[in-house]
């Protein structure tokens, strides 16, 4: 239950257990049914004061995979990527006006221009004046420009729409349909970090962070020859 101006909001007709994933013809797995469920969430965020039956028609129609070109240049195989969550069908197009760092960036969402932070990643620190850049901060954030600059993402929530600094919470879907979230882990850009109740893909997001290190990819190959 979600409250908006102090009237509760039902999402979704009710429950926001997280459901199994299924398979699709081309053999992709599908975000769970509770992500499809939750856009609503990120919309009630952009714009408080919409009754829920307002939001649906912010919604753009999404058409499966997407037809952008794929990353280039990756450590990841295009066969790792494929077995990774499509967007949910209602995902929100944005438009990416500004890349911040590695899990920030700037994006019209809906006509608004959004602080958007990424759902259950962290890259190294690498915009704080007050503080010296992290080990792999200026890779991480020029790996996110490099990709996301410029280009037209699809976006779903989770069970917060925003965190404490205002920022809009979001999983992040490329063009081509390749899950940003999970490609900054399993690239060694980000770790892994879970803040409940923003959980739904944890368990994926874990097990990428783990062979992300297992293989010295990115900052954990850093990390090891810092320790030699």
């Amino acid at each position: 239950m979600l409250r908006v101006d102090g009237a509760p909001v039902t999402i979704g007709g009710g429950t926001t257990t997280p459901t199994r994933s299924t398979t699709d013809g081309r053999g992709r797995r599908r975000g769970p049914g509770r992500v499809r469920r939750l856009v609503a969430l990120l919309l009630v965020g952009l714009a408080p004061a919409l009754p829920l039956a307002g939001c649906q028609g912010l919604v753009e129609e999404v058409g499966g995979a997407g037809g952008g070109k794929a990353p280039a240049d990756l450590a990841t195989s295009a066969a790792e990527r494929k077995a990774w969550p499509d967007p949910p069908e209602d995902a929100v197009r944005a438009k990416v006006q500004r890349v911040s760092d590695g899990d920030t960036f700037v994006a019209t969402v809906n006509g608004r221009r959004e602080r958007v932070r990424v759902i259950g990643v962290d890259t190294p620190e690498s915009v704080d004046p007050n503080r010296p850049d992290e080990p792999y901060g200026q890779e991480a954030s020029d790996f996110a420009e490099r990709h996301l600059d410029g280009q037209t993402v699809r976006l779903a929530g989770d069970a917060e729409a925003r965190d404490r600094y205002g920022r809009m919470l979001a999983y992040v879907w490329l063009e081509d349909g390749t899950f940003w979230n999970a490609l900054l882990v399993a690239e060694g850009y980000a770790q892994q970090l879970t803040v409940p109740p923003n959980v739904t893909y944890a368990d994926l997001f874990r097990r990428l962070a783990r062979e992300a290190r297992q293989r010295d990819r990115g900052l954990w190959a850093q990390e090891r020859r810092a320790g030699t």
